[in-house]
C-alpha cells in the first residue's frame, strides 16, 4: 500500500491514556498514517517518544485547527474530554475532516448538533460510548433480555479520573433496554434512602449505579430480577487496548459515512 493511499489520522487528546493507546495503534496499521497529535500538554514533543515507540515526527500541537490543515487529515480521533469534544467536533466539521468521537458526557443536545454539523458539512461522524465489540455484544443481549425481564438496574464501574457519570455505555444501555421492553417499565415503591443517592440515578426507568476507583478501567453489569431467578451479563475491560479493533474498524469506515452515526453497533455487521 502506497503512502497516498493510507488514511491520514489525526489524534486529539493524543497525550491521555486513550490518545496513547490510539497513537501506538494507528501507527501500527499498514493503511493508517498519523499526520496530527493535539494537546494541550508535552507541546512539540514527538508523540511517538512519549507513548513509547520510535519517534514519529509527529510533534504535539495545541491548535486542532491548524493541524488539520497543515496535516491534510481526513479522519480526527478525538479521546479528549468532555469539555473540549464539542470545540472539537466543531472545528473537524469546519475543515470537513471526519471524525471518529470515543469521548464521553455528550448530550442529547450535543448529539443533534454534531448531525447537523455533519450533514451540512457533507461529512460522516461515528460517535461511541464504549469501542470494544464485548461490550457492543453486552448491550445487544441486556435488550434482547429486557423483552422477558423488564426489571433490571445497572452497575457501571470505571477509573477514578472519568469526569462524567453516569458512562456514555451505561446511558446507552439503558436506551436499548427501554427499546427491547415489551411492557412499560415496572412500577417501583416508594423508597425511604437514608444516604440521598444510594439507589443510585434513574434513567427510562432503570436505576443506574457508578462506581469511581483506581484500578478500574471499565467494566458494567445489567442485573435482571425475575421470580425466583435473577441474569446478570457483564463485561469487563482489562486494558484499554480492549477498544483498538473498534477504534480501527471505526477509522477505516467513517470516510464512508454520511452524517451522524451514534453506537459502533451500526458498522459492525
Amino acid at each position: 500500500m502506497t503512502e497516498t493511499t493510507k488514511i491520514r489520522v489525526a489524534v486529539t487528546g493524543a497525550v491521555g491514556k486513550m490518545g496513547r493507546e490510539v497513537v501506538r495503534t494507528v501507527a501500527a496499521q499498514p493503511d493508517m498514517e498519523l499526520v496530527a497529535a493535539v494537546d494541550q500538554v508535552q507541546l512539540g514533543k514527538d508523540i511517538g517518544v512519549l507513548v513509547g515507540t520510535d519517534p514519529l515526527g509527529v510533534t504535539v500541537r495545541s491548535d486542532l485547527e491548524q493541524a488539520l490543515k497543515e496535516s491534510k487529515a481526513q479522519v480526527m480521533v478525538d479521546f479528549s474530554n468532555p469539555l473540549a469534544v464539542m470545540g472539537n467536533i466543531q472545528t473537524a466539521a469546519r475543515c470537513k475532516v471526519a471524525g471518529v468521537v470515543g469521548t464521553t458526557g455528550l448530550t442529547a443536545d450535543n448529539l443533534q448538533e454534531i448531525r447537523t454539523l455533519a450533514e451540512k458539512s457533507g461529512i460522516g461522524f461515528l460517535v461511541a460510548p464504549n469501542f470494544a465489540v464485548g461490550a457492543i455484544l453486552m448491550m445487544r443481549f441486556a435488550k434482547q433480555a429486557a423483552a422477558y425481564l423488564p426489571h433490571v438496574e445497572i452497575i457501571e464501574l470505571h477509573h477514578d479520573q472519568k469526569m462524567d457519570a453516569p458512562s456514555g455505555t451505561a446511558l446507552k444501555t439503558a436506551e436499548m433496554i427501554a427499546e427491547g421492553r415489551r411492557s412499560e417499565a415496572p412500577a417501583t415503591p416508594t423508597v425511604m434512602e437514608k444516604v440521598k443517592g444510594s439507589r443510585g440515578g434513574e434513567f427510562a426507568g432503570i436505576h443506574v449505579h457508578s462506581v469511581r476507583l483506581p484500578g478500574l478501567i471499565a467494566h458494567q453489569e445489567v442485573i435482571f430480577g425475575g421470580q425466583g431467578q435473577t441474569l446478570t451479563i457483564r463485561h469487563d475491560s482489562m486494558s484499554r487496548e480492549s477498544f483498538m479493533p473498534g477504534v480501527m474498524l471505526a477509522v477505516r469506515r467513517v470516510l464512508s459515512l454520511q452524517g451522524l452515526v451514534y453506537g459502533l453497533e451500526h458498522i459492525l455487521d
